[in-house]
């Protein structure tokens, strides 16, 4: 077994080591609301990383990652990536970020790297190049709220999320999902992006018609102070909530207190009981020792990014836009979430619901 290493600057001091590497952009919040997820995500990806390397890297080369902070201003983002585009720095991007993030990078990469955007998104994106690894709200939302309406009875739902593009999007579709279930949108809520204050969406939600649950869209550290906000007026003991963005770092910083009747719909969480997700689990666990980042399915989203990568630049037999491009359809493989297939440039995959525990989810079923 691996002795357990210290995480906290190797991820970044990768790009000094190997000429002829392929070097992939590794664009996560480091900062901001998604800043939580930043750990982790490294983490992951740095794990990948050296198992590549044990066996001959990719294509006979090795693999190196140049660490982006995606959880700055979009313009400083994209200019970053130009650059490191622009000198050769880089052969293609991944990470996990947001959706105003990804559509400030997509133009940058087009034509000239491909492009695994790993996080869950609203849907909708066909650019050429750009690989969608996460989950859509026609894979999480859609079945969760059946579900929810078959086994727990629950008709009636508001809305809340934050003001940008995956949030008011992704609001848009789940009304339609309400309408078409037959269930009833009681109230729509939005607040500012990177915000420690729900006082009025929650003053919104009280004085709305009665309702059985929220449906949040929601990031990272948003949704941390909502759930203690939210618990503090004894509003958990009324209304479920219904996330597909909350993972086990949000759980731990929420407090035990604040998590009751709270489910999750996802493509990954880390009580997964597959061969693959246990063998993965266990492969970090050695890696890093006991005080790793937790995982949760940002990291491992960053995991699929890289892996989809390299996968595609083995199928092409080169790390070029076009190559990939002529063998990504029906590309197959298998990862922490199971088999996994890329059709129309989406990662298909399966989802689970899970009911949040104090740190950790019990999964429900498959969605």
């Amino acid at each position: 077994m691996r002795e357990p290493v210290e995480l906290a600057t190797a991820p970044r001091q990768l790009h000094r080591a190997h000429r002829d590497a392929i070097r992939i952009g590794l664009a996560i919040p480091l900062q901001g609301p998604g800043g939580i997820f930043g750990p982790s995500c490294e983490a992951v990806s740095e794990l990948l990383r050296r198992r590549l390397n044990e066996h001959s890297g990719v294509l006979g080369r090795p693999v190196e990652l140049e660490v982006i902070d995606a959880g700055r201003p979009v313009a400083e983002v994209a200019g970053e990536v130009r650059d490191l585009i622009d000198r050769g720095r880089i052969d293609a991007l991944t990470g996990w970020h947001i959706s105003s993030v990804r559509n400030g990078l997509a133009p940058v990469t087009a034509d000239r790297i491909p492009y695994a955007y790993t996080s869950l998104y609203e849907g909708g994106e066909r650019r050429p190049g750009v690989f969608c690894a996460g989950e859509t709200p026609d894979r999480q939302i859609r079945p969760a709220l059946a579900w929810m309406r078959e086994q727990l009875g629950l008709t009636r739902w508001h809305i809340v999320g934050s003001e940008y593009v995956w949030p008011r999007r992704s609001a848009t579709v789940a009304a339609g999902y309400l309408r078409d279930l037959g269930l009833d949108l009681v109230s729509t809520s939005f607040t500012r992006f990177d915000s420690e204050h729900f006082e009025g969406v929650l003053d919104h939600i009280e004085r709305a018609r009665p309702a059985d649950g929220v449906l949040m869209f929601l990031v990272g550290q948003d949704a941390v102070h909502f759930n203690r906000q939210f618990a503090a007026r004894g509003l958990d003991r009324q209304l479920v909530r219904l996330s597909p963005l909350m993972e086990e770092n949000m759980l731990l910083a929420s407090g035990p207190d604040a998590v009751r009747d709270l489910y999750v719909a996802a493509g990954y969480f880390r009580s997964l009981p597959t061969g693959g997700s246990m063998d993965f689990v266990g492969d970090y666990g050695a890696e890093f020792g006991p005080e790793a980042p937790p995982l949760n399915n940002q990291g491992e989203s960053c995991y699929e990014g890289i892996r989809l990568l390299t996968r595609l630049f083995d199928a092409a037999g080169s790390t070029s836009l076009r190559d990939v491009l002529r063998v990504a359809e029906g590309l197959t493989y298998d990862s922490p979430r199971g088999t996994v297939h890329l059709r129309g440039g989406h990662l298909h995959q399966s989802v689970y619901l899970a009911r949040a525990e104090t740190a950790d989810f019990d999964i429900l079923t498959s969605l």
